[in-house]
Formats: C-alpha cells, structure tokens, sequence
C-alpha cells in the first residue's frame, strides 16, 4: 500500500469521493491515508466521536488495503462506507463484524430559507438543551472538532432549535448536534437553523454534509428539502 500525503491526492484517489475527502480533515494531526489500487482508506482519530477509518472501492482491493492498515493503525478504528461495502469487507476481512447501517446526506447547493438564525455568541444554554431535546447527539460543547453553534431564540434569548459546525474539513462542511426543544417542534424551527448552517457550510467550504439515523424520516424530510441527498452507509468494528 502507499501513503497518501495530500488533500489534493486523497481528492484524485477517491474521485472525490465526499465522504472520503471528508474523513481526511485536511489532513489534520492524526490523519493517515492510504491507497492501493483503486482501494483507498483514511484513518481519522476521535472523529465524530470514533475514531475511524474510510473506506472505499472495489471490495476485494479494500478488504486486502483495510488489513493492511489494521496493523497500522489497531483495532480502535472503526471501518465507514457504503453499506454493501461494509458488508461485504465483513465476509472477507478476519475478525470484523458489521456493526449498523445509517444515512449520509452531502449538498453543493446554498439553500433558500428565510430565517432568523444565527451563529452563538458562547454556548450558553446548548448543553441544557441537547439534554432535554437531544441527548444522544454526538456533538457537544467542550468536544473535540465541535467549532461553533447556531441557534433559533425565543424573544427571550431561550434557544429554542440549535445546530453545530463540527468536524468540518477544508472541504467539506459537517454539520451536527440538531435538537429543538420539545414544546417548540412542529414550527419550522429545526429546517430553519439546519438550513442557515447548510448555507454558511456550503458559503465557505463548498459542500456540505451530516449523518442521519436511516429510520429518521422526519429528519432526512427536511434535510431533502434543503437540497440534501441521501446515502446509504454503515460502520463495523473488530
């Protein structure tokens, strides 16, 4: 297998693949990538909370690159790709296991969403609202890549709808840590704070991209609405 050392070669390896180049971060203190074939595999510590390890091409070549990188990189990571991928590498690769299927959602376009959204000042009130509204979110205040917070208010300044830029890479925009208040859902709220941070994302890094739980139909609703398409993906473990 060999190194890739670039953004701009992890770009050319895996066709530009979104959810690849965006496992690369641009390449910040950690990442590894490698490629051999048309395989390619990025290695990203504590991203989205797991570390883990991209993954895409044809299946026999990942299978032989992804062992490889095991005896790099050990049994922490978490192998991330498209679903019959990931399924298929655990028929093939010893000692992985699949481990559960779910969306990724990416867009190149700048919404059109009338909205009284905006970026946070701090994060006051954000970790009060994620454990009402949101408690299995993955991003939260303090946590490592979770750069800043936008938020719908009530006149009071209560948050009522909160999203987050968190491990955003140079180019590709994340965003995560949606939650809306319980007695403010049903309003528009959430499509109007997911739709101002898609278009600051997509404003600086040229695309935009989140993960959605595949049973989620309201969410994924929405984030169509926004100009998001949907992907289905999977993760295993060993």
């Amino acid at each position: 297998m060999r190194k890739i050392l670039t953004s701009a070669d992890l770009v050319r390896a895996s066709a530009g693949d979104p959810l690849i180049v965006w496992a690369g971060q641009g390449f910040s203190e950690g990442v590894r990538a490698w490629y051999e074939g048309d395989a390619v595999a990025v290695a990203a510590p504590d991203l989205s909370k797991r570390d883990r390890l991209a993954v895409a091409g044809p299946v026999d070549a990942v299978a032989g690159l992804v062992s490889q990188v095991f005896a790099e990189v050990g049994p922490t990571y978490r192998p991330f790709g498209d679903e019959q991928l990931l399924r298929e590498l655990a028929d093939r690769v010893p000692r992985m296991e699949f481990s559960a299927s779910f969306g990724w959602m990416d867009t190149a376009e700048v919404p059109v969403v009338t909205t009284t959204a905006a970026w946070l000042d701090g994060e006051d009130g954000v970790e009060e609202l994620l454990t009402e509204a949101s408690p299995s979110s993955y991003a939260w205040p303090g946590r490592g890549g979770v750069r800043r917070w936008a938020a719908m208010t009530a006149d009071g300044g209560e948050l009522l709808s909160i999203a987050a830029d968190a491990w955003s890479a140079p180019e590709v925009g994340f965003l995560a840590g949606v939650a809306t208040r319980p007695v403010a859902r049903g309003k528009g709220l959430s499509r109007q704070v997911c739709g101002f941070v898609t278009a600051e994302l997509v404003k600086r890094h040229g695309r935009a991209a989140l993960m959605v739980d595949g049973d989620n139909a309201a969410a994924i609703a929405v984030y169509r609405r926004l100009g998001y398409t949907y992907r289905t993906v999977a993760a295993a473990h060993l």
